[in-house]
């Protein structure tokens, strides 16, 4: 039994289960998302750019048409003879093997290769042949042989005279070439053309020398 001047101690008393759950509320700062790279976007699209016009021009330069290339392949002299009587006359023939390259990715339809042989810048004759087809990149070789008997020289006298006396005389072929492409449903029209200088030698009939060029 306790008196009234003695300490008594108490616990404390416990939490009520029923009490209402304290909640705890954590607000976040605004995220702001980080701006785009205008630089790297710039970049991609130049790149897109250039690449797209490359390949264009890339095509552009493939498929569009070009002039077919002629080449004088080669010549060969038959026979050349000066006749004085009665009257100053000429006597020529050659054989002449002409190559036509079609830089093209498309067939190439020829109607006809035309050589013409001159003197003096004057056209003596010309041999035509006929026509032909030469596939895509491709090559073909053409022979022509022109034979001239007879032919009166009247303007020219005195230059073919010093270049009897020289024992080689220049002759001027020129090699003509028409056709068309066949692109797609299109016929385009192409035409070529080469000019060469041939020097003969009357004394042992060959050819000494040819220079040519196209045009």
């Amino acid at each position: 039994m306790t008196s009234k001047n003695d300490y008594v101690s108490y616990g404390p008393l416990p939490p009520n289960p029923y009490s209402a759950t304290p909640q705890n509320v954590v607000v976040l700062p605004y995220y702001r998302p980080p701006p785009r790279n205008h630089t790297n976007h710039l970049l991609r699209q130049c790149l897109c750019y250039a690449a797209a016009f490359l390949f264009f021009s890339a095509a552009a330069y493939f498929l569009y048409p070009s002039d077919p290339t002629l080449q004088l392949a080669r010549v060969h002299l038959n026979r050349v003879r000066v006749n004085s009587s009665p009257y100053l006359t000429l006597d020529l023939s050659f054989s002449l093997t002409v190559k036509v390259y079609n830089r093209d990715f498309f067939s190439l339809n020829y109607d006809s290769l035309v050589v013409s042989v001159g003197y003096r810048g004057r056209e003596l004759g010309f041999v035509r042949s006929a026509g032909g087809r030469i596939r895509a990149r491709g090559s073909s070789y053409v022979n022509a042989t022109l034979d001239l008997n007879g032919f009166e020289v009247i303007h020219d006298v005195f230059y073919l005279l010093e270049d009897l006396a020289r024992g080689v005389i220049p002759f001027d072929t020129d090699t003509k070439i028409e056709g068309n492409l066949g692109l797609l449903l299109f016929n385009i029209p192409l035409k070529a053309r080469a000019s060469c200088e041939v020097y003969v030698n009357t004394s042992n009939q060959t050819v000494v020398r040819k220079d040519c060029y196209p045009e």
